[in-house]
């Protein structure tokens, strides 16, 4: 699994675009997925589809004609979604379209901006502070234009039409925990899956981008919604950190009491949470008008590490055990709900003849 979050880390991903394009074509060498384009200005749900995004090239030059913010080093330089742009700026305009972390000035931040046009740069602020020239050149190599927006599906049959629901995200650029970790992760439990006999149930694994993926899937598929019986989004579960596990909306739902067991058994720290309408899209399938039993497996939450969506949430900061602790944890959910059926009673009225059975000794 940490091989395949190195093959994908360098690629500059959004939730649109080639990039994600890429980083899902690279998945069906794992699993077959099915690839689904949605047009730009498709109304789903309360929300539509924006223009597509790619990105060849983005810079900062001084006077000398060097690069001092290079998207060439770190695909986390250019605001994400960032409008072309090529000109000469002040610096004081310049420094108006920059982002750093003070607290961490080795750092990179990482910032979108997917809804509103906008044009910027992140940078350590170390750079920031090195900027000091009057004016410099900005290029942001970018176009913003109609097309698609893609997902990935595979759906693995079971004997009853029932599913088990399995979301990723694959929206993120060069950040390793906080979506590359569960793409990962979800891939290697659908091949697993996959090659497995007997399926109670049925699998769906959906690779999508954030928000905006989970609510197109859900308006293009109110027939199949009701068949989900349990689901899992798996987000950020490749860190150092404890196994968290965030209640469905619903709070009691057989997803949520087996994600329970499971981690009660484990005999290793973990925390169970209250379901909060803030987080990955566990927020998209649990809202009101679906309230699906879908909870959510991660390790540190999100926004709860110094790291998060910052250049320090790399390679390095994902531990190969990290990954495979929580593959093994969302093994043992479905094992338990693949097994969690219950005896009913074949002869209720009056107690069973159990002689007949060969329960009962011959001679009382």
């Amino acid at each position: 699994m940490h091989k395949l979050m190195a093959e994908l880390y360098p690629i500059c991903r959004s939730i649109t675009g080639d990039g994600l394009r890429e980083t899902l074509g690279r998945l069906q060498a794992y699993v077959p997925l099915a690839m689904h384009e949605v047009p730009t200005g498709t109304k789903v749900l309360d929300w539509t589809v924006p223009n597509e995004w790619n990105i060849r090239d983005a810079y900062v030059k001084d006077s000398r004609g060097e690069r001092v913010v290079d998207f060439r080093r770190s695909n986390l330089h250019v605001l994400n979604y960032s409008a072309p742009v090529e000109r000469t700026v002040s610096r004081q305009e310049l420094l108006s379209h920059c982002f750093s972390l003070p607290e961490h000035p080795d750092w990179i931040p990482y910032r979108t901006s997917y809804y509103r046009e906008a044009w910027g740069f992140c940078v350590t602020h170390r750079q920031l502070e090195t900027l000091t020239a009057d004016e410099y050149e900005v290029r942001i190599d970018s176009t913003l234009a109609p097309g698609n927006l893609t997902y990935a599906e595979l759906v693995l049959p079971g004997e009853t039409s029932e599913e088990i629901l399995v979301s990723a995200h694959a929206c993120h650029p060069s950040l390793a925990n906080d979506n590359l970790s569960g793409v990962a992760v979800a891939a290697f439990l659908a091949r697993h899956l996959r090659q497995q006999p007997r399926r109670r149930y049925g699998y769906r694994f959906l690779f999508i981008p954030g928000t905006i993926g989970s609510i197109t899937w859900l308006a293009r598929n109110e027939a199949v919604v009701p068949r989900v019986k349990h689901g899992l989004v798996l987000a950020g579960v490749g860190d150092p950190g404890p196994v968290h596990y965030k209640r469905s909306r619903r709070g009691d739902a057989e997803i949520d009491r087996a994600a329970a067991h499971v981690l009660r058994h484990a005999g290793r720290p973990h925390e169970l949470l209250d379901f909060t309408p803030y987080g990955h899209d566990e927020r998209q399938y649990c809202s009101p008008g679906y309230n699906l039993a879908v909870g959510c497996l991660s390790r540190t939450p999100d926004a709860q590490y110094p790291e998060y969506h910052s250049s320090a949430d790399n390679l390095d900061f994902v531990r190969p055990e990290a990954l495979a602790d929580s593959y093994a944890t969302c093994l043992a959910v479905f094992d338990l709900l693949e097994g969690n059926e219950a005896y009913v009673n074949q002869s209720p009225k009056g107690e069973p003849q159990l002689g007949r059975r060969g329960l009962y000794g011959a001679v009382g």
